[in-house]
Protein backbone atom coordinates (compact mmCIF):
# COMPACT_ATOMS: atom_id res chain seq x y z
CA UNK A 1 0.00 0.00 0.00
CA UNK A 2 1.08 3.53 -0.85
CA UNK A 3 1.84 5.45 2.03
CA UNK A 4 0.22 8.57 0.12
CA UNK A 5 -2.85 6.90 0.31
CA UNK A 6 -3.39 7.14 4.09
CA UNK A 7 -2.63 10.75 4.19
CA UNK A 8 -5.17 13.08 4.75
CA UNK A 9 -5.43 16.39 4.42
CA UNK A 10 -6.80 17.91 7.56
CA UNK A 11 -5.80 21.17 6.96
CA UNK A 12 -7.41 21.45 4.05
CA UNK A 13 -10.26 19.69 5.36
CA UNK A 14 -11.10 22.25 8.28
CA UNK A 15 -12.65 24.80 5.59
CA UNK A 16 -10.32 27.35 7.08
CA UNK A 17 -9.58 30.06 4.43
CA UNK A 18 -5.80 31.14 4.70
CA UNK A 19 -5.35 34.77 4.74
CA UNK A 20 -1.52 36.03 3.46
CA UNK A 21 -1.45 39.49 3.39
CA UNK A 22 1.61 39.31 2.54
CA UNK A 23 -0.04 39.11 -1.32
CA UNK A 24 -1.16 42.49 -0.73
CA UNK A 25 2.67 43.73 -0.62
CA UNK A 26 3.33 46.50 -3.34
CA UNK A 27 6.31 45.76 -5.31
CA UNK A 28 7.13 49.35 -6.12
CA UNK A 29 9.95 51.51 -5.10
CA UNK A 30 9.16 53.37 -2.21
CA UNK A 31 11.20 57.10 -1.52
CA UNK A 32 11.21 60.17 0.76
CA UNK A 33 10.84 63.11 -0.07
CA UNK A 34 12.48 65.52 2.24
CA UNK A 35 10.90 69.12 2.09
CA UNK A 36 14.36 70.27 4.12
CA UNK A 37 16.10 70.54 0.89
CA UNK A 38 13.68 73.44 -0.22
CA UNK A 39 14.54 75.54 2.91
CA UNK A 40 15.98 78.40 2.94
CA UNK A 41 18.86 78.85 5.49
CA UNK A 42 17.53 75.28 6.66
CA UNK A 43 15.02 77.39 8.63
CA UNK A 44 11.87 78.11 6.80
CA UNK A 45 10.21 78.00 3.45
CA UNK A 46 9.46 80.86 1.34
CA UNK A 47 6.55 80.84 -0.98
CA UNK A 48 7.65 82.54 -3.99
CA UNK A 49 10.85 80.23 -4.37
CA UNK A 50 9.41 77.26 -3.53
CA UNK A 51 6.40 77.60 -5.97
CA UNK A 52 9.21 78.23 -8.59
CA UNK A 53 10.82 74.83 -7.71
CA UNK A 54 7.11 73.39 -7.44
CA UNK A 55 6.84 74.63 -11.40
CA UNK A 56 10.07 73.91 -12.83
CA UNK A 57 11.14 70.75 -10.86
CA UNK A 58 11.15 66.78 -12.65
CA UNK A 59 8.68 65.69 -10.94
CA UNK A 60 8.71 62.34 -13.60
CA UNK A 61 11.32 61.01 -11.32
CA UNK A 62 8.24 59.86 -8.81
CA UNK A 63 6.54 58.35 -11.38
CA UNK A 64 4.83 55.13 -10.08
CA UNK A 65 6.95 55.11 -6.91
CA UNK A 66 5.18 55.06 -3.56
CA UNK A 67 6.14 58.29 -1.93
CA UNK A 68 6.40 59.56 1.55
CA UNK A 69 6.59 63.32 2.44
CA UNK A 70 8.76 64.27 5.54
CA UNK A 71 10.78 67.34 6.93
CA UNK A 72 13.47 66.47 8.62
CA UNK A 73 14.65 69.60 9.65
CA UNK A 74 13.61 71.39 13.24
CA UNK A 75 11.69 74.16 10.74
CA UNK A 76 7.95 75.17 10.69
CA UNK A 77 6.56 74.27 7.74
CA UNK A 78 3.04 75.78 6.30
CA UNK A 79 0.62 73.09 5.61
CA UNK A 80 0.02 74.44 1.82
CA UNK A 81 3.91 73.58 1.16
CA UNK A 82 2.97 69.64 1.81
CA UNK A 83 -0.76 70.32 -0.08
CA UNK A 84 1.37 71.79 -3.40
CA UNK A 85 3.67 68.98 -3.03
CA UNK A 86 0.75 66.40 -3.20
CA UNK A 87 -0.93 68.32 -6.25
CA UNK A 88 2.17 67.67 -8.02
CA UNK A 89 2.82 63.80 -6.41
CA UNK A 90 -0.81 62.48 -6.65
CA UNK A 91 -1.24 62.33 -10.53
CA UNK A 92 2.44 60.62 -10.98
CA UNK A 93 3.44 58.57 -8.32
CA UNK A 94 1.35 55.21 -7.08
CA UNK A 95 0.93 56.72 -3.85
CA UNK A 96 2.21 59.52 -1.71
CA UNK A 97 1.15 59.78 1.89
CA UNK A 98 2.66 62.93 4.72
CA UNK A 99 4.69 60.52 7.23
CA UNK A 100 8.06 58.00 7.01
CA UNK A 101 8.49 55.50 5.36
CA UNK A 102 6.74 53.14 8.37
CA UNK A 103 3.63 55.63 7.28
CA UNK A 104 3.61 54.65 3.63
CA UNK A 105 3.54 50.93 4.48
CA UNK A 106 0.72 51.21 6.41
CA UNK A 107 -0.95 53.29 3.64
CA UNK A 108 -0.05 50.96 0.64
CA UNK A 109 -1.46 47.95 2.81
CA UNK A 110 -4.52 50.15 3.60
CA UNK A 111 -4.73 50.97 0.02
CA UNK A 112 -4.82 47.37 -0.67
CA UNK A 113 -7.15 45.83 1.83
CA UNK A 114 -9.93 48.35 0.19
CA UNK A 115 -9.75 46.23 -3.06
CA UNK A 116 -10.58 42.92 -1.11
CA UNK A 117 -14.05 41.32 -1.49
CA UNK A 118 -15.25 40.85 2.13
CA UNK A 119 -17.67 38.85 1.59
CA UNK A 120 -16.02 35.68 0.44
CA UNK A 121 -15.10 35.66 4.16
CA UNK A 122 -18.82 35.79 5.72
CA UNK A 123 -18.90 33.15 8.04
CA UNK A 124 -15.91 31.62 7.35
CA UNK A 125 -13.44 30.15 9.97
CA UNK A 126 -10.14 32.57 8.87
CA UNK A 127 -6.32 32.25 9.66
CA UNK A 128 -4.33 35.30 9.16
CA UNK A 129 -0.87 33.82 8.10
CA UNK A 130 1.57 34.82 10.53
CA UNK A 131 4.98 34.84 8.97
CA UNK A 132 6.33 35.11 5.33
CA UNK A 133 9.21 36.85 3.35
CA UNK A 134 8.02 39.99 2.60
CA UNK A 135 7.98 42.73 5.33
CA UNK A 136 4.06 43.31 6.56
CA UNK A 137 3.46 45.72 9.40
CA UNK A 138 1.95 45.22 12.08
CA UNK A 139 -1.08 47.91 11.13
CA UNK A 140 -2.43 45.54 8.59
CA UNK A 141 -2.61 42.76 10.85
CA UNK A 142 -5.31 45.58 12.78
CA UNK A 143 -6.91 46.38 9.66
CA UNK A 144 -7.41 42.88 8.63
CA UNK A 145 -8.97 42.39 12.26
CA UNK A 146 -11.03 45.31 12.04
CA UNK A 147 -11.99 43.95 8.47
CA UNK A 148 -12.93 40.43 9.25
CA UNK A 149 -14.69 40.78 13.32
CA UNK A 150 -18.14 41.59 12.11
CA UNK A 151 -18.63 38.82 9.42
CA UNK A 152 -15.83 36.01 10.05
CA UNK A 153 -16.87 33.21 12.58
CA UNK A 154 -13.85 33.21 13.71
CA UNK A 155 -10.12 34.82 13.31
CA UNK A 156 -7.12 33.12 14.08
CA UNK A 157 -3.26 33.88 13.38
CA UNK A 158 -0.26 31.91 12.33
CA UNK A 159 -0.66 28.82 10.13
CA UNK A 160 -3.54 26.26 9.76
CA UNK A 161 -1.76 23.64 11.22
CA UNK A 162 -0.91 25.82 14.33
CA UNK A 163 -2.86 29.01 15.39
CA UNK A 164 -3.55 31.66 18.09
CA UNK A 165 -6.93 32.38 18.20
CA UNK A 166 -7.83 36.00 18.22
CA UNK A 167 -11.61 35.73 17.79
CA UNK A 168 -14.85 33.75 17.90
CA UNK A 169 -17.92 34.96 17.05
CA UNK A 170 -20.77 34.44 19.91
Amino acid sequence: MDIQENFVNKVAQSGIISFDLGKYYHAGERVVYDIKENLFQGLMLREKDFREFIKTNDWSVYAGKNVAIICSADAIVPTWAYMLLAVKLTPIAHLMVFGDLAALEDALFRDALEKVDWTAFQEERVVVKGCGDLPVPVAAYVEITRRLQPIAKSIMYGEPCSTVPIYKKQ
